[in-house]
């Protein structure tokens, strides 16, 4: 695995292809890009026949150790992996330790174990587990075990540098059992950094982590909810400075698209897709603007192109916080980039979930039958706003990728953050 750049943006953004990767070496990716999000396999709501109507997925399938870490015995005895005991299409994996876009009880953390959260409760892992975990997942490349518990605003000094040394020793233990393991051969580690909002303690974790043979980065800690942008930047800009320029960095818990542009800006190259996930559950579809080219027709041929709001549509967009105080609330409120499709307003509103968008339910539907779907509870809207949503975002990082490319990332970061009131 290897990050092949094409263009740095003011020194730290960056626009490349990750290649090499897969156990075939055969696979790629763009960045800034982001990963698929799905519960056990399976984006929610969506069959994989009907996922693959979308274009331009991302080539890596996320999974997470809190959904599979229950069904360890049966990965073990069916012997074939993940992948393929879910009926995976042609897909890398990438297996995380937590699920972003679940809640996770902290104070379950020791020197020797971790804690995930599964339907059945609490599951207890040694780096012995863990790593038993992914010789059954069978992954293409797996985060290794790490103590994230330092995400609250209240966290001592003492604890986050705990939580460092934790992680790092957590890595060495698993990366020594990684060498001695044949089932992974030819996987890929990512090491975590950690630090909370402590400045010298996460270029202590990133400078540490960076002298491991790892094949590149998950920055932990810092998602929606735990600390404000300004920090979050600062923090990632002074980590960013300590990391090998060819290797990747994925940033766990943002998914926001105001905070991805933010975080792009200061060297992330990968994201989790959890947002849309979020936005689906909440009745929403996303509506927000990220076209940054001239030519309508251009436009129209590019991935989901979204045309302007209209005054409608910016009043009944939710407000996303931008200052004050952050809580995990943040990752479930409804944000400035959605429209409820639960609103009144739309029960007789014919027009498509976003004037241009390409998606299988913009085509086909209209706003007023997504509100009739959701006020009925019918599961169809689930998957209605799943294959919208899904195409939305992603339609986004292309605009994103362009955008670093074009050095137009200021037009874009204007569109998206536009006011909704003009």
């Amino acid at each position: 695995m290897k990050l092949e750049l094409a263009r740095v943006v003011r020194g730290t953004g960056r626009l490349g292809v990750l290649r090499g990767l897969g156990r075939t070496a055969q696979h790629s990716l763009e960045v800034p890009g982001c990963l698929l999000y799905t519960h056990l396999g399976a984006v929610p709501h969506l069959t994989q026949d009907t996922l693959h109507t979308l274009s331009s997925l991302p080539s890596v399938t996320q999974v997470t150790l809190s959904n599979i870490a229950e069904h360890q015995e049966v990965l073990e005895e069916f012997k074939d992996g993940f992948r393929k005991f879910a009926g995976l299409h042609d897909t890398l994996l990438y297996c995380s330790l937590h699920d972003s876009a679940a809640p996770c009880p902290t104070g379950y953390t020791t020197n020797k174990t971790v804690s995930v959260w599964g339907s059945g409760g609490r599951i207890e892992l040694t780096v012995a587990k863990f790593m038993a975990l992914q010789k059954a997942v069978q992954p293409d490349w797996y985060q290794s075990m790490a103590d994230g518990e330092t995400w609250q605003n209240n966290t001592s000094r003492k604890r986050v540098r705990k939580s460092v040394d934790r992680t790092l020793a957590h890595l060495d233990e698993c990366l020594l059992a990684h060498q001695n393991s044949q089932e992974l051969e030819g996987v890929e580690v990512f090491g975590v950094v950690e630090g909370g909002d402590i400045p010298e303690e996460r270029v202590r974790s990133a400078r540490e982590t960076a002298k491991r043979p790892v094949a590149g980065f998950c920055l932990d800690g810092l998602q929606t909810g735990s600390m404000d942008q300004a920090l979050r930047t600062q923090l990632i800009a002074a980590v960013t400075k300590e990391l090998p320029e060819e290797k990747p960095r994925l940033l766990q818990g943002v998914g926001r698209p105001d905070e991805v542009l933010a975080c792009v800006e200061v060297g992330v190259d990968l994201f989790e897709s959890f947002f849309p996930f979020q936005v689906t559950e909440r009745g929403c579809a996303l509506c927000f603007s990220f076209n940054i080219s001239l030519d309508p027709e251009r436009a129209g041929r590019a991935l989901p192109a979204v045309l302007e709001l209209n005054e409608d549509e910016r009043d009944t967009a939710g407000e996303t916080q931008h200052n004050g105080d952050v809580s995990l609330d943040d990752q479930t409120r409804m944000t400035s980039f959605e429209m409820n499709l639960k609103d009144k307003r739309y029960h007789d509103d014919f027009r498509p979930l976003v004037e241009g968008c390409g998606c299988y339910c913009c085509k086909n539907h209209q706003r007023a039958y997504l509100h009739h779907l959701l006020v009925t509870n019918e599961l169809l809207a689930g998957v209605l706003l799943t294959i919208h949503n899904t195409a939305h975002y992603q339609g986004f990082f292309s605009a994103l990728r362009e955008a670093v490319a074009g050095d137009k990332l200021d037009i874009l970061r204007r569109r998206v953050l536009r006011e909704r009131k003009e």
